[in-house]
């Protein structure tokens, strides 16, 4: 089906406005995100900070990005999701040359503070309302499932060109390389992703189209749509999920510093793997995306939020003696596998939960302000836990609490489903 709201004039056409959001969709993300999640061992030695420390910054982008969640919402809603990111990737792209410049603590907390603010107001709710229009109404589960699986395409493809630029610029052996070296190799893998960004917008200008005008709300009913929102028992729950997943997801941030601490690898092996199996990412995500077209959305995140309990609670468990290490990495690649997944559909209950187009961005918003939420908590509690108990005995401590966050993700759904029977949600 061809959504009414994102007019396209052949096949062709649609798929290049898709590769545009994929794209645009993973871009936006990498300067906050990229650099501290494949290449964190070299970050915190660059910048001499500590887990804790690095959580601490990130947790000020999480703190700005809740605060622009909601209203970027209301906005997605009234005006072009080709404007609205072109521009946000645009401010962000700047901010990779300030990045770049390796700043101390206090212009790092600046920096994702406005990243915080650059990546979500005008883009988020944007993007996800594009791609719902782009999918229809029959075909969510394969709309979110390519955009988040492209998504970690996008990622991996990118890591494995900034994990070659970052070896390049590291002569002779890695735990021979200097300081100096280690510096110029992580700028010259910030600069990278700045230009990719930049790309990105320039992508985003040309191949995707102007919203209809016939779908955006007027001014009269912003609040009452706020309201309307605020009252979807379905909504909150969403959001539940939301919270519980992306914790999931913002704990593969720590899989290249536990290869190091933990399994021994050197950072540029502990990148490659990272970046390698983040190809997961593409194939999860639409697999599950095409599950969820075939059965439902709520049925696929109980299954994966079930596998998540299972591998976290043998990942706090384990010790990598040399019978263990490869349960070890075959449930760390399962997480991948689950976490991506989860990623590539948890969007796709809007439409199960029959929460009206027109309502996208300010649903999106509400959903997001707080499933977000680990932006601000989620790197600062991982660092203290980490700090507190070096070595293995703090990983069996992060993945003993990543379980409690599946068992609630679990149970979030459940409740959804129940709700989702006994008080059906009208379309308006």
């Amino acid at each position: 089906m061809m959504p009414d709201s994102l007019p396209v004039k052949n096949k062709f056409s649609r798929w290049f406005v898709i590769f545009s959001l994929v794209f645009a969709g993973e871009m936006i993300f990498s300067l906050p995100f990229h650099v501290a999640r494949f290449f964190r061992p070299t970050l915190l030695d660059v910048f001499n900070l500590t887990n804790t420390e690095l959580g601490d910054i990130i947790a000020v982008y999480g703190i700005t990005a809740m605060l622009a969640y909601f209203p970027g919402g209301a906005l997605a809603d009234r005006f072009s999701a080709r404007k609205l990111m072109t521009l946000s990737l645009l401010a962000t792209g700047l901010g990779g040359f300030y990045f770049a410049q390796i700043p101390n603590q206090a212009g790092l907390f600046f920096l994702f503070g406005y990243w915080g603010i650059t990546t979500i107001f005008l883009f988020w709710a944007a993007m996800i309302k594009a791609t719902r229009d782009w999918g229809g109404h029959l075909s969510q589960g394969k709309a979110f499932g390519i955009l988040d699986g492209g998504r970690g395409l996008v990622a991996a493809g990118a890591a494995t060109l900034a994990v070659l630029i970052l070896s390049a610029f590291m002569s002779g052996t890695i735990e021979n390389t200097s300081d100096t070296e280690r510096q110029k190799a992580l700028e010259a893998v910030i600069y990278f992703y700045t230009f990719m960004t930049i790309i990105a917008a320039v992508l985003t200008w040309l191949f995707i189209t102007d919203t209809d005008k016939k779908n955006i709300p007027k001014k009269g009913n912003i609040r009452k749509s706020i309201k309307e929102v605020l009252h979807k028992q379905v909504v909150w729950l969403q959001a539940i999920i939301v919270v519980c997943a992306y914790s999931a997801y913002k704990a593969l941030d720590y899989y290249s510093l536990y290869g190091v601490d933990v399994l021994g690898m050197n950072e540029v092996d502990s990148a490659w793997f990272v970046s390698n199996a983040s190809y997961i990412r593409a194939v999860s995500a639409i697999a599950a995306g095409f599950i969820v077209d075939r059965l439902s959305a709520s049925k696929v995140i109980s299954f994966l939020f079930g596998i998540l309990v299972i591998s976290y609670v043998l990942l706090s468990i384990l010790k990598p003696d040399e019978h263990m290490v490869t349960v070890i990495i075959s449930n760390i690649i399962i997480t991948f596998i689950a976490v991506y997944a989860l990623r590539g559909v948890y969007f796709a209950m809007l439409e199960e939960t029959k929460v009206s187009g027109k309502l996208t961005g300010t649903a999106v918003g509400l959903i997001s302000v707080i499933g977000y939420t680990p932006d601000a908590f989620f790197n600062s509690l991982a660092g203290r836990i980490l700090d507190a108990s070096p070595g293995l005995k703090g990983y069996q401590h992060f993945y003993l609490v990543l379980a409690v966050f599946s068992v609630v993700g679990l149970l979030a759904t459940l409740l959804l489903v129940h709700a989702k029977k006994n008080k059906p949600v009208d379309i308006t």
